[in-house]
């Protein structure tokens, strides 16, 4: 009876300091994205933090378990409280980029978009900043296209959906984080609630050629297969998305809030029982979830939707073109509606 006791101690003790090492780590985190302060501030949290987990370790250890983990419990529902109080905002210094949010409002089949990016980027830091309101009718809408966009890390992509009208007119729609002009794109940042979320409608060649001609990205275009009726609701859930970030912010968030995950839920909206998968937290793979459940061409591998697909250089090619989105769609097959 008393080793059994005795095991079930060990096994407590171990639980309970893989819970306090745990969770130092996280606050360890979230100390340093979120404390106020300049960095030798946060470091001095962090360490504080580390040597009150430390002790509440060596505490544990010692047979006070009651005394170590009710210590340590009541630190970290402190540190909970904090958390929860830090709220997304829509005041920033906000990059250029990302300085506003793209609203629309709706009137019959015609939707007018306000605050549509059309920057003229010569490089990273010197752009011409133009915001447009641009309007569409729903009932010229044609195509739409995922553009998958790679900056080095294979299993990591951004995802942009641009919607094809009448008359050769594109217009591309972003979920991108809203970083500061002090800040630079985090993975773990957006974890611990470092960016908010912003939503951008932009013309097609601003979205794409900032990425291949101006960041030096990798891109590749997939011509999605849809009724245009789920072509028109996943706009219209797009604007209605922009709408409502534009009243109430939300933070960005790697997995969870993201440019693929909130593609994912407005489709799987419009259609229904679309599965989950580990592709859509690992974006850089996404297309080949998308051939899965036939969103592209099945007429073509997806190998081979890749090669035709890869736009990298016919957009660094077509750069001031007049026909850039015309440009950089030459030799992909087309998408088709199903029957």
């Amino acid at each position: 009876m008393h080793a059994t006791v005795s095991w079930l101690q060990l096994v407590a003790m171990l639980i309970a300091t893989f819970y306090v090492a745990l969770t130092a780590v996280w606050g360890a985190f979230a100390l340093w994205y979120q404390l106020p302060g300049d960095k030798p501030s946060k470091l001095s949290g962090i360490v504080l933090w580390s040597a009150f987990s430390v002790i509440t370790i060596g505490v544990l250890w010692q047979g006070r378990v009651a005394v170590g983990f009710g210590m340590f419990l009541l630190a970290h529902g402190g540190m909970l409280l904090w958390w929860t109080r830090i709220a997304p905002s829509h005041e920033g210094l906000w990059a250029d980029d990302v300085a506003r949010i793209t609203t629309g409002t709706i009137k019959g089949t015609r939707v007018t978009l306000t605050d549509v990016r059309n920057f003229d980027w010569r490089t990273k830091t010197d752009y011409t900043q133009r915001w447009e309101t641009r309007s569409y009718d729903l009932g010229g809408l044609r195509s739409v296209d995922m553009i998958m966009s790679n900056w080095g890390l294979p299993a990591i992509s951004h995802m942009l959906i641009s919607f094809g009208f009448e008359a050769d007119a594109y217009v591309t729609f972003s979920v991108e984080i809203r970083r500061q002009t002090f800040q630079a794109f985090s993975e773990i940042g957006g974890f611990f609630k470092e960016f908010e979320l912003c939503i951008l409608a932009a013309d097609e060649r601003d979205a794409i050629r900032l990425r291949t001609n101006v960041r030096g990205e990798e891109a590749w275009l997939y011509q999605l297969r849809m009724p245009r009726e789920a072509m028109r609701l996943l706009f219209l859930g797009y604007v209605a998305q922009a709408n409502e970030l534009a009243k109430t912010p939300r933070f960005y968030h790697t997995i969870t809030v993201n440019c693929t995950t909130l593609v994912y839920q407005m489709m799987n909206r419009i259609v229904g029982g679309l599965p989950l998968d580990y592709r859509l937290l690992l974006s850089g793979h996404i297309a080949g979830y998308v051939y899965r459940v036939k969103g592209l061409n099945q007429s073509f591998s997806l190998e081979e939707l890749r090669t035709l697909g890869r736009i990298t250089e016919r957009a660094r090619l077509a750069d001031q073109s007049p026909h850039f989105s015309t440009d950089i769609r030459a030799g992909l097959p087309g998408a088709g509606l199903p029957a």
